[in-house]
């Protein structure tokens, strides 16, 4: 994609090595309100040991974690990814509105087809009214095991945040480590249709920590100055685990999610999904205690199936303790693993800052509503074969009972050059064959797949999606991603969603923003968000094994009238299948 406005004479080349980057970054001088970052991402292999084993894995700039990428609010970023692993692979820039730069967003065979071996492509997008933390991974199978980083917005130049300026900031990004290859962990799934082996260890930054056999040196070490206030980005870079998290003897204040400013609140506990963002303020003690403080995270879980359930920890530590030899380290206490009454009660504290600088537009009316229902099912054995899902079926997983296919082309191309073939515009605005979604599940549970169905909006309709999550192969929380936007989140409950009572109780006034919800256990989340960026956008569960198995969806959004509400032509160099 080409675009005006770069002074390619006031090229100024800063490589920092501090706490904020660890990629050369070139600066082109201003646009618009804004600078052109350049990054370059290598994508390579590299030997990594955690828990006592070596293994080679995909990495952007040998770096695992990935490098972070910084940016101000209004900036351009202009990220040039090179292939050079077997792996076909694609970056998706997670939360980014992404507005009329839909090219760019990232999802394989969705906007784009994925970068294949020896092959290039660059990602150039702009960031517009966003500050905050989000992070970039693969897109593409299991890649984002281990390709994935910090997106870090810092609002524009002379603004500030909306709370205490910080002494540090500090990203914090959990994720899951596999001691086999996770191409070969879903693979295996999907050949035998049981569901994937779990993870060997979290991660907090890269680290699995002393919790873990061979592990006391993989351990990330916060230090603290005693009464300052720091900033934790937080990010769920997990495969498929829901974390709760808590640092012994401290609470922190919620300021942020997804990159959305909300209204401050105090907790010891958190919960993050996959795909979830969540800023934090932590006030030190003053003076320094004379000890340190287990900082764990550890799954919740609600479904059938198996799952990953060991601790990660990292230590928080006070500069110069008197007597570090002796010191305690305390361990804090989380809540039991399936504590949904706990996730709830988090999530329903959440509310958007929603004052004069910082406003909402939440849908007062609507144009189109949705009813989806969200939840596992089973594809029958293939003959000649022994599958090892549930009474010998295959695992699947769907919404509305559609398990959606990934064409063999991009479906933003397909869409823009008016090819046929390539999807149908029938995905189902309500559930084909309604029954009592939390109670007893119904007899047949296999899904509708082999298909690619989009939903397609107007431009800038107002929608409304109620997501209820279904009892069939268990209650579970599912985390809702939407592609190209952020959504408000005006209700959510247990049990199946009342269209007569439950809208009475929707929260219009400031609800939370957010571009990944978690639909409840048993339960149901009501989202509105405004049909104004044209394209095809990806909505799935962020759990990586759902996604593979069809928990997935698109949206297109079609062009408006004016020409910027118009998708622009593809770059030169995108990708092809």
């Amino acid at each position: 994609m080409r675009f005006s406005g770069f002074l390619s004479s006031a090229v100024m080349v800063i490589l920092f090595v501090g706490c904020f980057m660890a990629v050369p970054e070139v600066v082109t001088a201003k646009h618009g309100g804004g600078v052109t970052r350049h990054y370059k991402f290598s994508i390579r292999m590299k030997n990594i040991t955690r828990l006592c084993r070596s293994k080679s894995i995909v990495t952007v700039n040998g770096k695992f974690p990935g490098p972070r990428v910084v940016a101000r609010e209004g900036d351009r970023l202009v990220v040039k990814v090179v292939n050079h692993v077997p792996n076909n692979i694609s970056i998706h820039w997670h939360g980014i509105r992404q507005l009329r730069s839909g090219w760019a967003d990232g999802p394989a065979y969705i906007t784009q087809c994925p970068i294949q071996t020896g092959q290039s492509y660059v990602y150039n997008f702009t960031i517009t009214g966003q500050r905050g933390t989000l992070f970039w991974h693969a897109h593409f199978s299991w890649m984002r095991a281990s390709v994935y980083g910090p997106l870090i917005i810092l609002p524009r130049r002379n603004e500030s945040y909306p709370f205490i300026k910080p002494h540090k900031e500090v990203p914090i990004l959990f994720g899951e480590w596999f001691n086999a290859d996770p191409e070969a962990v879903i693979n295996q799934s999907l050949q035998t249709g049981a569901g994937p082996n779990v993870s060997d260890a979290y991660t907090l930054n890269g680290l699995p920590g002393p919790l873990y056999n061979c592990s006391g040196k993989d351990t990330y070490k916060l230090k603290v100055k005693p009464g300052k206030t720091y900033l934790l980005r937080l990010i769920n870079a997990a495969l498929n685990d829901e974390l709760f998290f808590s640092i012994a003897n401290h609470s922190v204040t919620v300021v942020e999610a997804d990159a959305s400013y909300v209204k401050p609140f105090v907790t010891d506990t958190l919960v993050i999904a996959p795909g979830q963002t969540i800023n934090v303020l932590l006030k030190t003690k003053s003076p320094a205690p004379d000890a340190a403080f287990y900082m764990l995270a550890r799954p919740y879980f609600t479904g059938m199936g198996t799952f990953d359930n060991t601790t990660v920890a990292g230590i928080l530590e006070y500069e110069n303790p008197k007597n570090p030899e002796n010191a305690p380290l305390f361990k804090p206490s989380l809540p039991a693993i399936n504590a949904t009454n706990v996730v709830a009660n988090f999530s329903n504290m959440f509310k958007s800052l929603a004052t004069n600088k910082f406003p909402i537009n939440v849908p007062q009316k609507v144009d189109k509503r949705f009813f989806f229902t969200i939840g596992l099912g089973t594809n029958p054995c293939p003959k000649n074969q022994t599958c090892q899902g549930p009474n010998g079926t295959k695992f699947a997983a769907s919404m509305n009972n559609i398990s959606f296919a990934l064409p063999t082309t991009a479906l933003l191309q397909s869409y823009f050059f008016s090819k046929n073939g390539v999807f149908t515009a029938d995905f189902p605005d309500f559930p084909l064959h309604p029954f009592n979604y939390t109670g007893t599940p119904p007899n047949n549970t296999h899904v509708i797949n082999g298909t690619t169905k989009v939903e397609v909006l107007p431009f800038n309709a107002s929608v409304e999606v109620i997501m209820q999550d279904t009892s069939i192969l268990g209650a579970e929380s599912h985390p809702l991603h939407l592609h190209g936007y952020n959504f408000y989140v005006v209700g959510q409950g247990f049990g199946n969603f009342n269209p007569k009572n439950d809208p009475s109780k929707f929260n219009l006034v400031d609800p939370v923003e957010r571009n990944t919800v978690g639909v409840p256990s048993g339960g149901w989340v009501a989202i509105r968000f405004q049909a104004d960026n044209p394209g095809v956008w990806l909505m799935h569960c962020h759990f990586d094994v759902h996604l593979s198995w069809g928990l997935r969806m698109a949206w297109i959004v079609l062009d408006g009238k004016l020409p910027n509400q118009k998708l622009p032509p593809p770059p030169s160099d995108l990708p092809k299948c």
